[in-house]
């Protein structure tokens, strides 16, 4: 169904991974980091990722605990946290990532990042994500290792964006664009791409760019990130600036952003979808609601695997 976007249409997605390797990220303040295709060792004389002078440090001093391997810790952790041992299981998370496992640093990002089941420490969490960073830049995508590393590129993208308070974490949109640039086109994470779309579309940390804008929300859509679906379908309803006017194919998009929106956080995808369905043409809604229908045919009747 999404082959009448065209010529122009797959161009963008061409462009957007083909003929030009991804620009690897400048370096987190204090550290650089390895090319995509270097060893696992890094480049000669490279720093290592680590807190700036007299920061808090998330990777060291960690307590001892009796565990003999980091597998061993895990399978601590996971009991521990069936059992509601919620220090025991932090325990043993620390003592795992300490020993480089990479699924224990990003929980533990992830959790200091939100506060569960620890207090919320911004700052622990971007050095845990700058961590798998410097040391896993070259990860292959496509692989449980390389989503976890593009995660971790995207949440350091987050950080720059914003800063953290208090911290040598500043806002920094130059430093936000390449987390979301080598995320988006090494890794090819969703999200990653779709917020540099919203980088093109802003012209924050870059120069202002609708075409390429809507190259990076069309990959993130196809992969069906909602967010994406929702913004790509809005571009093309109102078109210009480089981008078509296809009404009938922003519509058919709105709906499947819609159909895969989080109703508990994601309530202005709903909203958007139901006030271009209210100010679209009578012809352009019934020609979308035949494409959807259409589609939904063809799902059904495709063999399960």
């Amino acid at each position: 169904m999404f082959l009448v976007l065209g010529g122009q249409q797959a161009a963008w997605a061409q462009d957007a991974v083909g003929g030009r390797g991804p620009i690897p990220p400048r370096p987190i303040p204090g550290i650089a980091l390895p090319e995509p295709d270097s060893g696992p060792e890094g480049l000669p004389g490279t720093a290592t990722i680590g807190p700036a002078p007299h920061a808090p440090t998330a990777h060291t001093a960690l307590p001892l605990a009796p565990f003999s391997s980091a597998r061993d810790a895990i399978k601590a952790w996971m009991r521990d946290t069936t059992a509601g041992n919620q220090a025991g299981a932090v325990r043993a998370l620390e003592y795992a990532a300490a020993q480089g496992h990479l699924t224990a640093q990003f929980k533990l990002g992830r959790m200091y990042a939100g506060g569960e089941g620890v207090p919320t420490n911004d700052l622990k969490a971007f050095e845990y994500f700058s961590k798998i960073a410097d040391e896993n830049a070259d990860a292959i995508p496509g692989t449980a290792d390389g989503r976890i590393v593009g995660n971790a590129f995207v949440a350091l993208g987050g950080y720059f964006m914003d800063g953290i308070a208090g911290s040598y974490v500043r806002p920094n949109l130059d430093r936000a664009f390449d987390m979301f640039h080598y995320a988006a086109s090494y890794f090819g994470d969703p999200e990653g791409q779709y917020n540099l779309g919203r980088l093109y579309m802003s012209g924050q940390g870059t120069r202002r760019d609708a075409r390429q804008a809507a190259r990076w929300m069309k990959l993130a859509a196809e992969k069906g990130y909602a967010p994406a679906r929702a913004v790509f379908g809005d571009m093309l309803i109102r078109g210009g600036e480089g981008v078509p006017r296809q009404p009938v194919l922003g519509l058919v998009w709105l709906s499947l952003a819609r159909e895969s929106a989080d109703p508990s956080r994601e309530t202005w995808i709903i909203e958007r979808h139901e006030t271009a369905f209210a100010t679209a043409s009578a012809t352009d809604r019934m020609a979308a609601l035949a494409l959807i229908e259409r589609q939904q045919m063809a799902g059904a009747r495709a063999p399960q695997r």
